[in-house]
């Protein structure tokens, strides 16, 4: 056991801190003027830490997590905290530090995978998702319900958008807002990322002619869905089946395909028309394209890993906005964490696709090397896999399968059968066959 002096000694994530070490959460105190002024019995580098364990045990409350950061620090000289003084401290820090911590983690996993780049392009996606927070009158005052049936959501939601690179499923920029903000509106704040060399996958929502212009300003390519009957002028034909054509003033080429999936179920066959900014077919052919476009479903199980693995779909425990922030930051930072010591580990292995790395086992394991308190000082040696990403190495995933059915569960959450027609839950195997659909005058 190797941590940090006195009071400090708290102040920990396992092996994870390898990955967001001391020196960077000084930094960060320092950068926007969060550091003590004298050294309290929870320093506020302790505390960035309280908050991203607590994202590794969403099930548990602070004080709960405060027994898991010392548990492995017998023989210390600890303070045992009581949950008033762990939300002052929270309360001391703020959300600026933990918001500074994740601009500093943020972006593609360096990696020399060939998957995560299509003929030199990085392949990203953009897409939204809502979250639960806590039902309390600061809460409620920013974050509001959603309207619907049967009275709507019984708590507030706030909308998390993502730009996530699609070969690693790491996060290369995020932003949320109460659920009255548009996923459009998120998405020209997240173009702030976009680059040159980059290639990004969105769904038909994003389809707007002004946003499209927006995003393609940013100098990044584009490969959006549209509505199947969106009327388009044809101005050149390829013999690939595509056809360039305008939109807002901008070229664009068209590319219609039916998609079929056969299994022994029978036969399933729908039609997509995308949309992209790479205008040379034999360049970027697009049948290859309408293939690349089931990458846009990586930023789904993204989306998974946050709110089913990670907080195992509860609420978010904040009860202030000002908490809502800290937790949500803390959660972008502990699924980086996890997602970058996972592309090291697979890195480690030539020839090992990112895909095949288990988010459960690296999940499972660093929670207990924090219980452990183990790995938090790295030896002059660093080993850049260690205990996470062995367990990783050890319980790889089988090659990814097609995927049939993208958003149904094999167990409904609820007690209570949904009227309709029964759905059929049995996994199949499948084939795909796609045929570009070559537009007549």
């Amino acid at each position: 056991m190797t941590v940090a002096a006195g009071v400090f000694a708290p102040g920990h994530l396992g092996e994870l801190t390898r990955l967001v070490p001391f020196e960077m959460v000084d930094d960060v105190l320092s950068s926007t003027r969060r550091t003590q002024s004298r050294v309290r019995l929870l320093p506020a580098r302790v505390v960035m830490y309280l908050l991203l364990a607590g994202c590794l045990f969403a099930e548990l409350g602070y004080q709960q997590v405060w027994r898991k950061l010392t548990s492995g620090l017998a023989g210390l000289p600890l303070v045992s905290p009581t949950g008033s003084a762990l939300r002052q401290a929270r309360q001391r820090l703020g959300p600026q530090p933990v918001q500074a911590l994740f601009e500093l983690l943020r972006g593609p996993a360096a990696t020399s995978a060939t998957h995560v780049r299509w003929r030199g392009l990085l392949v990203a996606a953009i897409d939204g998702t809502l979250l639960t927070v806590a039902d309390s009158p600061a809460n409620t005052g920013r974050y509001r319900r959603q309207r619907g049936n049967h009275g709507g959501s019984g708590y507030p939601q706030l909308r998390l958008s993502a730009l996530l690179s699609c070969g690693t499923r790491s996060l290369i920029d995020a932003v949320f807002d109460p659920a009255a903000v548009g996923e459009l509106d998120q998405a020209r704040h997240l173009a702030r990322s976009l680059r040159p060399g980059m290639l990004l996958l969105a769904d038909r929502n994003y389809a707007a002619a002004d946003l499209i212009a927006t995003l393609a300003a940013t100098g990044a390519h584009l490969l959006i869905r549209c509505k199947n009957g969106r009327k388009l002028p044809i101005l050149r034909r390829y013999h690939d089946g595509s056809f360039t054509s305008l939109i807002g003033g901008l070229p664009i080429r068209v590319i219609d395909a039916q998609i079929s999936i056969t299994t022994t179920a029978g036969t399933h066959t729908g039609g997509y028309r995308l949309l992209t900014t790479l205008l040379d077919p034999d360049a970027h052919p697009a049948a290859e394209l309408v293939r690349l476009y089931h990458q846009r479903w990586e930023i789904e199980t993204a989306y998974l890993e946050l709110k089913s693995s990670i907080l195992a779909g509860r609420v978010l425990r904040a009860r202030t906005p000002d908490g809502i922030q800290q937790e949500v930051y803390a959660l972008l930072s502990v699924y980086q964490l996890l997602r970058t010591a996972m592309v090291d580990a697979t890195d480690s292995r030539p020839g090992t696709d990112p895909d095949r790395a288990s988010f459960t086992t690296a999940l499972d394991t660093a929670r207990n090397q924090v219980v452990q308190a183990a790995g938090v000082i790295t030896d002059t040696v660093i080993d850049l896999v260690g205990v996470i990403g062995t367990h990783v190495l050890n319980h790889l995933l089988p090659d990814r399968r097609i995927r049939v059915k993208s958003r149904m569960i094999k167990r409904s959450n609820s007690k209570y059968q949904a009227r309709g027609p029964t759905i059929n839950r049995q996994t199949y195997k499948a084939t795909t066959n796609i045929d570009i659909i070559g537009t007549d005058p």
